[in-house]
């Protein structure tokens, strides 16, 4: 190594005690800045064209150049066919970043070198149970050998929020509600002379009309800022590559302690190859990720969505007391005020009621704070040693890693008071004539620690590869692996584990005609004694047709592949049963016979008094519950065609997931199971089967006008979900999910509204409460009653349709990147606070169009009620709406400075970028989809970055 990366090298390795992790591959060597046109696969990476389907992959570290982002799975789903945040719509993806199980959200796309989308069978079933739904590997950036590189960069990001709910004004909302009682047949609960207060702001202190979303309590925007500096270099025995990166996100909270909220990480990554010696060589990765979320503690956001403006027969709530409207007369009052321990900016007293002695606006002033604290250390190692003097073409490969997560919560929780004021008209003007006090001030200054947790990851693999060619056109490739993962979670006494021991043979003459077998043992705890191992096969045959004589020397196909895959995937990730995560340990258990003490129920007539304990069945036992099977059969085609213009990809995938555990009630005696004592004998079997089929394709096309370059990308998938066989007795065939979409949005379907009494007393209802102005639905069994056995199909909750855009224009050192994603053919609902308001709900904008006698042939909202939401805010076809939307995910500008600018200078490099995120919606109802409700707002974020090469 050269003098400067003498000195440089100790200090990255000391850097490298931080988050990271790599999966060397046996066909490559240790120490390069890329995978260089490879495809990152389990245990291994390959040529691109060797690749047998079912798999995508993104070269990150180019893609950064012109697209930056904080997330890094961000945008993939434009780049990437078959993905729309899950592959092949098989559900939660398996995330392994340099071959260990990892969060995807714990990575920065700065430390990334490439991401694998594994979706074919063949492709994860190396991995064992826990990549069946697919995986996704992550490779991080390594060192090269070509001198000392240095990155930096600074990020100044931009966050608006989108929209707020717009609730109702106190005044209007009197009036609203009086008309809901009257609805009810009850009397008015404000008067037309409280109205007119609070509707004419004539003393806000004295008829508040709280708007959470004023500027008096958020901003318009709020910030981030970021800071990453890179390091790579190293020679011939060792090369380094580090990632230092901090970042800081404030709050759009503007008031109290919510303005110090806010959250920030620091992010150390660290990655060392090493060449021993020829034939040994080997790496260590660390990485650690620190990061604090500080919170004030007035749950400011859930309440939004709840707290009325006035609650009838109560005295308002008031965010503050202003002291000076304290009647100069009133000493109780001034000795209340002199003595508060709370006096916001010299001048308020914190507001409150005997009903609300705790609210939002005084516990965000006096509340307190608490602070997440969460610390990830990562850490892996492995070595390769080259075995080919003893056999040609075979190597080893052992790695370990060992993660840790560590997380608690501090808080300083103070108790405050709380002031009400009487108010009088005295004077000519209003004066506070007298205060309560409810609670008191106090506060230890004493910080609490809970909430802690700890995850613990611990992976071992050990694998042999044998790689040989014979005759130059004969090319056998063949690995034997090893592979165990277990996490440990604080109070859980299961670890997570997935152990199998897998083989990978395949062949390929003149890399022309491929045939490939990959066969895995997987092992699952969750299964009885004696029934915890499977065997997974797969087989899989391609055609390089390009290569063949009659199509290699074309003038417009320069690849073209073909490929199939069958076989079966043994998984036990669906073996959960119908436990929640705090009883996660049950899954292990679905097997065996349970019993449980509960209850008093028999008194014994042997002399003792009162009853006797109990003890219940509630699961009937069965040794032969077995894995969960995903069948699949796939088939893809990849091709280049005119120079590499014209690139496409594509698949039809069938994959059937057979044996889905469920309490089969039907299948067995109706004795099996009692409902009072609530007991049951019923076991779990392997019964339910699932089928998901459709497609991908994806195309991209290049080309270049002088200067001028442009590329553009597209991908669309379409997958349906379908019952095969499922456990269930229904009456009526419109009940049955046989056969029907696995993702079936069902409810009634909704006729319009009741106009009259008439009509309800000729029709269906739900009960007897049912008023003009309710929803009428259909009564499909026509036994007079609406009820369960009247509910029907009315959408699918997913969309079967997912696509996504991309295009890429570069004019001299200008690039600009777009990317879209969008999706078609599903179904949602209008089910949120704000849109169904009965009883005491706040009311927003959406109850304008309710039904009144005056309204009844325009009207877009049921009649406002104070009872329960049993007859309009049910699932029905009233509140659906087509999901169908196109996003406009991110825009971004970027100029690279000419490099003739810093020929022989210390600063190699320059470039300056703009980007935008989530800046445009389509879709029918926008605005609904846009606003959080209860929660933080959603944004759009505005970055704007340098980045400077030395």
């Amino acid at each position: 190594m050269n003098k400067r990366n003498n000195i440089i090298f100790p200090v990255v390795l000391s850097l490298c005690l931080a988050p990271s992790a790599y999966s060397q591959e046996a066909e490559t060597t240790v120490a390069t800045d890329s995978l260089k046109g490879k495809v990152q696969l389990p245990f291994r990476a390959v040529d691109e064209a060797d690749v047998l389907g079912g798999v995508s992959s993104v070269n990150v570290a180019d893609l950064e150049k012109k697209s930056y982002s904080t997330y890094s799975l961000a945008n993939m789903q434009s780049l990437v066919t078959g993905y729309n945040g899950q592959l092949w719509d098989m559900g939660n993806a398996l995330v392994l970043v340099d071959g260990v199980p990892r969060d995807a959200d714990n990575i920065l796309p700065q430390e990334i070198e490439s991401i694998s989308f594994l979706k074919g069978a063949q492709a994860v079933v190396l991995y064992g149970s826990m990549a069946s739904k697919g995986a996704i590997l992550i490779t991080t950036k390594r060192g090269n050998t070509d001198g000392l590189r240095v990155n930096v960069r600074g990020i100044a990001t931009l966050f608006v929020p989108k929209s707020y709910t717009n609730y109702l004004g106190a005044a209007e909302y009197m009036t609203l509600y009086n008309e809901a009682r009257a609805n009810d047949g009850l009397s008015a609960a404000f008067s037309p002379e409280e109205i007119y207060n609070y509707a004419s702001g004539i003393n806000p202190w004295r008829y508040p009309d709280i708007n959470f979303f004023s500027q008096d309590y958020v901003k318009s925007h709020y910030m981030k800022y970021e800071g990453q500096a890179e390091f790579r270099g190293g020679g011939k025995f060792a090369q380094f590559y580090a990632l230092v990166g901090i970042n800081h996100t404030n709050s759009v909270i503007n008031f109290g302690e919510g303005k110090n909220n806010g959250s920030t990480r620091l992010n150390v990554r660290g990655n060392i190859d090493l060449n021993l010696n020829e034939w040994v060589t080997g790496w260590v990765n660390t990485s650690a990720t620190f990061y604090d979320n500080r919170y004030d503690r007035s749950d400011f956001w859930a309440q939004s969505a709840v707290m009325r403006p006035t609650v009838p027969g109560t005295n308002p709530l008031v965010p503050l007391i202003p002291i000076a409207a304290i009647e100069d007369s009133d000493e109780n009052s001034w000795i209340l005020a002199n003595n508060a321990k709370y006096i916001i900016d010299g001048k308020y007293l914190l507001g409150g009621t005997q009903e609300n002695q705790t609210n939002p606006f005084a516990a965000m002033y006096a509340a307190g704070y608490a602070k997440q604290t969460t610390r990830q250390l990562q850490f892996d190692a492995g070595v390769r040693v080259n075995l080919t003097k003893a056999v040609e073409g075979l190597s080893f490969t052992a790695r370990g890693a060992v993660d840790y997560n560590t997380g608690y919560v501090t808080s300083i929780e103070n108790e405050y008071a709380v002031y009400q004021a009487t108010w009088t008209h005295y004077g000519g003007k209003d004066v506070i004539a007298g205060l309560t006090k409810y609670g008191k001030d106090l506060s230890t200054g004493t910080q609490k620690v809970g909430a802690s947790s700890e995850r613990q990851t611990m992976m071992f693999t050990g694998q042999f590869d044998y790689k040989r060619a014979f005759g130059d056109v004969h090319n056998i490739d063949a690995t034997l692996v090893g592979h165990i993962y277990k996490r440990s979670l604080t109070g859980r006494y299961h670890s997570k584990t997935n152990a199998s021991v897998a083989l990978r043979a395949a062949y390929n003459y003149d890399s022309r005609y491929y045939a490939e077998f990959n066969g895995a043992i997987n092992h699952s705890s969750a299964l009885a004694p004696g029934h915890r191992d499977g065997f997974s096969p797969v087989g899989s045959i391609g055609w390089r047709l390009s290569k063949e004589e009659w199509l290699k020397d074309s003038p417009v196909v320069d690849e073209l592949r073909v490929n199939a895959t069958y076989g079966q995937i043994l998984q036990d990730i669906d073996i959960t049963g119908d436990i929640t995560d705090e009883d996660f340990d049950s899954r292990y258990y679905l097997w065996d016979t349970k019993f449980t003490a509960d209850g008093n129920y028999w008194s014994w007539s042997d002399g003792s008094t009162g009853g006797q304990q109990t003890f219940l069945s509630t699961q009937g036992g069965n040794r032969e519950l077995t894995f969960v099977k995903r069948r699949e059969f796939n088939v893809g085609i990849d091709g280049s065609l005119w120079k590499g213009a014209l690139r496409f990809n594509g698949s039809f995938f069938t994959t059937d997931v057979d044996g889905l555990p469920v309490k089969a009630s039907t299948l067995y005696p109706s004795y099996f199971a009692t409902y009072y004592p609530q007991s049951s004998f019923v076991p779990w079997i392997n019964y339910n089967k699932q089928r998901i089929s459709g497609f991908d394709f994806g195309a991209s096309g290049k080309m270049d006008f002088g200067q001028f370059e442009l590329e553009i990308g597209a991908n669309v998938m379409y997958a349906k979900r379908k019952n095969l066989k499922i456990s269930e007795n229904v009456e009526y065939d419109w009940l049955r999910t046989e056969g029907a979409n696995s993702d079936a949005l069902r409810g009634y379907h909704c006729l319009g509204f009741f106009q009259s009494e008439e009509e309800i007393a000729g029709s269906a209802v739900i009960n007897n409460n049912t008023r003009p102005g309710d929803l009428k639905y259909q009564d499909m069994n026509n036994d007079g009653i609406i009820d369960y056995r009247d509910m029907v199909e009315i959408g699918s909750w997913s969309s079967p349709w997912t696509y996504g855009l991309n295009l890429t224009a570069r004019y001299k050192g200008f690039t600009l990147f777009v990317a879209g994603t969008g999706n078609a053919g599903g179904t949602a609902v209008k089910d949120n606070k704000s849109a169904w308001v009965y009883g005491d709900g706040k009311y927003s904008d959406i109850v304008r169009g309710r039904w009144t006698k005056e309204t009844a042939a325009t009207a877009t909202y049921p009649r406002l009620t104070t009872q329960g939401g049993d007859l309009n805010f049910v699932t029905s076809d009233f509140w659906t709406f087509s999901s169908d939307a196109f996003y406009l995910n991110q825009v971004q500008l970027t100029y690279d400075f000419p490099d003739r600018w810093f020929d022989s200078k210390f600063v190699k490099g320059l470039q300056l970028f703009v980007n935008g995120n989530d800046l445009l919606t389509i879709s029918k109802e926008r605005k609904y989809r846009e606003t959080a409700v209860g929660a933080m707002p959603q944004t759009r974020s505005y970055n704007f970055g340098v980045k400077v090469n030395f």
